[in-house]
């Protein structure tokens, strides 16, 4: 029997078949540190045109450029920061609703931390970390229970399988697992570690076992698989649900950054419009014009309310287009 057949990669890396750099800037890396590597980018760029290209020097020397750049980017900052006030507030109008509505949230939510319970086999943690690890742990448990049974069969094709899918799961959930392992709901961690559970291949599998070997299989043996399937089902929701909240999170704090760097950004824009020109600063630093200088610092600084924007969107996307579908549905290419 081939491993292809029912192992398949896991990880997000492994299934993205892409290189590990770019999954680091999308996803991986810390987003501020995204924002000053853009940033210094956009700099070093703005400085080499100004330096192998005189006209762009002498364009600045002219008062109306200057002018035009940085009334522009007020403008924009202006807009942006009126921008995420209205996302600050479709994140907070979520929130709020009838007494019936949030009860009923309630009501959903405790009835799935009972279902999770009966899974775990003891009250659902409260840490979201810990709440998958718990999810994560059980299917590893009744994966090695559905070997166990399988045993019985005696039929050697099925045994293979069971064995390639059990391995398959028990690897994954010790990777995983692994990673949540202290990891800190807010940051990144939690949400990045649940992407590596490749749930949805494995209830896949699950289901065409079943119905390859439906002559072989007894009830003991269906009961075992739904069990684990159960249990694979359940990590979808609960995935779904963190990721969320996380987003919500992360939307917020990206607000308060936004508006933190809006303001000096701001500043900044105001003072060159109003006095930096040649007049104003003269002279050369390491072969290039100190008021090129000044126009590409200042320039860079008031970008960064937007680059912050571009980071945090690269990783809310990439995250969100790399979990769309729950349940056993495989988008991607390399896993079909």
């Amino acid at each position: 029997m081939s491993n292809d057949k029912v192992s398949t990669q896991d990880t997000m890396r492994e299934r993205a078949d892409e290189s590990r750099l770019k999954l680091w800037l999308l996803v991986g890396a810390n987003r501020l540190l995204v924002t000053a590597v853009l940033a210094a980018t956009f700099f070093v760029l703005f400085m080499l045109g100004g330096v192998f290209d005189p006209p762009l020097t002498n364009l600045l020397q002219r008062r109306g450029v200057i002018e035009s750049m940085f009334s522009s980017m007020i403008s924009a900052l202006i807009t942006g920061v009126t921008l995420v006030v209205t996302i600050s507030q479709l994140i907070v109008s979520q929130e709020n609703g009838p007494l019936g509505e949030q009860r009923t949230r309630m009501s959903e939510t405790m009835d799935y931390r009972d279902y999770i319970k009966e899974i775990v086999g003891k009250p659902a943690p409260a840490d979201p970390s810990t709440f998958l690890r718990e999810i994560v742990g059980a299917t590893q448990t009744r994966a090695e229970d559905v070997r166990e049974r399988i045993k019985s069969t005696e039929n050697e094709d099925l045994e293979q399988e069971v064995d390639e899918l059990v391995d398959s799961i028990i690897g994954n959930s010790e990777t995983v697992q692994e990673k949540l392992d202290g990891a800190t709901f807010g940051t990144f961690d939690v949400v990045y570690a649940s992407m590596d559970y490749n749930y949805a291949w494995k209830i896949f599998q699950i289901e065409r076992i079943e119905d390859e070997y439906e002559d072989v299989l007894e009830d003991e043996h269906r009961d075992a698989f739904d069990e684990l399937r159960t249990s694979l089902v359940m990590f979808g929701p609960a995935r779904e649900h963190i990721k969320t909240l996380y987003f919500q999170w992360e939307l917020i704090d990206l607000s308060r950054l936004i508006l933190y760097a809006a303001i000096p950004a701001l500043l900044v824009s105001g003072m060159m419009l109003t006095f930096v020109d040649i007049l104003t600063i003269g002279g050369t630093t390491l072969g290039a014009e100190n008021l090129l200088w000044v126009v590409a610092i200042a320039y860079t600084f008031t970008l960064i309310p937007f680059l912050m924007l571009t980071a945090y969107v690269l990783r809310i996307a990439t995250v969100a287009k790399r979990t769309l579908a729950i349940g056993a549905l495989i988008l991607r290419d390399s896993q079909r």
